[in-house]
């Protein structure tokens, strides 16, 4: 594998735009690069050039998009060496994440171009003139979604690639018709500028205008409140912190003109482990919990931090056991310094509260995490809203509910979440049946004896809920209903078929 060393430019309208000063990056192995800084004069250079470009992107066909979808995957994948070097140099994610990740990355954008091909996004409706209606005609109408306009996409740091540059979200919104403009990840900015080449060079061959993508590296908060209050940004898809979330979701609905935030923001992802269940199978649910719990750090959105398990011997099997697999587990590395030490600090959060009973402690020390587990009675965990907070990393949480009452209560008690799990038997029916109503209103995904670590890139998948896991709980930013974030219906009453568009001639 030939070293990779990144030209460290901004990519504005698909072309290389140098900064007048330039960052460091922090990788976890390897060298240092240098990167430009972004400043709010590039973005609004960047917003002009989206919207200039947003006419002719939006007149594109389903066909032509879908091409260009492919032809970024494309473009990706002859870069695959080139990205798992830097990747795993800047983000210390091993090898085999950063490939997955990489075909997660170019199968969702596949996926898209199928699913323009097939039109059925557009929800297109008919209602036929009756012109002898009485006691008054009425009018044809037609009705599909269209494009809303340009697009900010800021960058995640735990996914340098699945919800990056060329993510979900700036999947969808390509695919919608509407340019985009990213804000990069300081975490992980060369992975960002090579697949920004990419999806430059992708357009450019096939035909697209320049407008349609630009990359901002780097910069402090005034250049994504520049991004998010430019007014020629129609939309923002986010995933990030809570704090850091909300600040932007609270620029965009004071704008003159407030335009959707579609933040994920946060989420602990609570397991239920019904008492059928926790006799039956205790041992092995906690080992699988574990697992999922540690996996890649415990650094994903889904990473199921609180397990509430009805106190008795399948409680005392459940926490014995995922004490000895947590054990176990190495020390890994985490994507940033400022997330190693947010974990640190989510962990002295809880070694503060008296209430709560530490069962597997360790000490983790600079970019690095080790797991933790502590437990708690529910009438406690009820008794303080904070201990529902997430914990970004590798630490679990039990929670010893006194009864099936309790259970539901402390199901009543969480946040909106991404995801809520139930671990059960066919004799747990009966509680589940009074928990699902309650899950439905608190995730927006619920499984049952799985894991939620891992989220299927299919139609049917909801990547999205309640707030604070995110800010528009209709919404989805995994799946291919994620593209009607940047879509909106229009009705065409009595228009002439020489000027309908295409997709309503029929």
């Amino acid at each position: 594998m030939s070293s990779f060393t990144p030209h460290g430019q901004h990519i504005i309208a698909c072309q290389k735009v140098p900064g007048a000063r330039s960052f460091a990056s922090s990788p976890a192995t390897g060298p240092a690069h240098d990167y430009a800084v972004g400043t709010p004069e590039l973005v609004a250079e960047a917003c002009a050039a989206a919207e200039d470009a947003f006419a002719a992107y939006a007149a594109t066909t389903r066909e032509q998009r879908a091409v260009f979808l492919e032809a970024i995957a494309d473009a990706i994948e002859a870069r695959a060496d080139q990205i798992t070097e830097i990747g795993t140099q800047e983000t210390g994610l091993p090898t085999a994440r950063l490939e997955g990740e990489r075909g997660r990355t170019t199968g969702q954008l596949r996926l898209f171009a199928d699913h323009l091909r097939d039109g059925a996004y557009l929800d297109r409706r008919v209602d036929p003139a009756l012109p002898d209606r009485q006691p008054a005609p009425r009018p044809e109408i037609r009705m599909m979604q269209r494009p809303i306009g340009p697009v900010a996409v800021f960058g995640a740091s735990n996914f340098p690639l699945a919800f990056s540059v060329a993510g979900g979200d700036t999947a969808a919104a390509l695919a919608a018709g509407c340019p985009v403009v990213v804000k990069g990840h300081s975490a992980h900015p060369g992975t960002g500028e090579i697949v920004a080449d990419a999806i430059a060079e992708a357009a450019m061959r096939c035909g697209m205008p320049a407008g349609v993508f630009s990359l901002i590296q780097g910069g402090d908060r005034a250049v994504g409140q520049a991004l998010v209050t430019d007014p020629r940004i129609k939309a923002v898809g986010f995933t990030g912190s809570l704090a850091g979330g909300r600040a932007l979701f609270d620029l965009c609905a004071q704008r003159p003109e407030p335009i959707p935030f579609f933040g994920e923001l946060g989420s602990v992802n609570p397991m239920f482990v019904l008492p059928a269940a926790a006799a039956a199978r205790g041992q092995a649910v906690a080992q699988g919990w574990a697992g999922s719990l540690t996996l890649g750090a415990g650094q994903f959105c889904t990473n199921p931090g609180i397990a509430i398990v009805q106190d008795g011997p399948g409680a005392d099997t459940f926490i014995e056991a995922a004490r000895t697999a947590l054990a176990a587990v190495a020390p890994q590395v985490m994507l940033t310094d400022g997330i190693a030490a947010a974990y640190r600090e989510g962990q002295a959060r809880l070694d503060s509260r008296n209430a709560v009973r530490p069962v597997h402690v360790t000490r983790s020390e600079g970019r690095s995490a080790a797991p933790n587990l502590y437990e708690v009675r529910g009438a406690d965990w009820l008794q303080d809203h904070d201990l529902g907070d997430e914990v970004f990393g590798p630490l679990g949480l039990v929670v010893r509910a006194a009864d099936s009452a309790e259970m539901l209560a402390l199901a009543q008690g969480f946040d909106g979440q991404l995801t809520a799990t139930l671990q059960m038997d066919d004799a747990d029916l009966p509680i589940a049946r009074e928990l699902l109503p309650i899950l439905e209103r608190k995730a927006g995904r619920i499984l049952v004896n799985g894991f939620p670590t891992g989220v299927e890139v299919v139609d049917s998948m909801v990547h999205g809920g309640p707030y604070p896991a995110s800010t528009n709980f209709g919404a989805t930013s995994v799946g291919t209903l994620s593209i009607r974030r940047f879509l909106r219906p229009v009705a065409y009453q009595n228009l002439p078929r020489a000027l309908m568009p295409d997709d309503l001639q029929y």
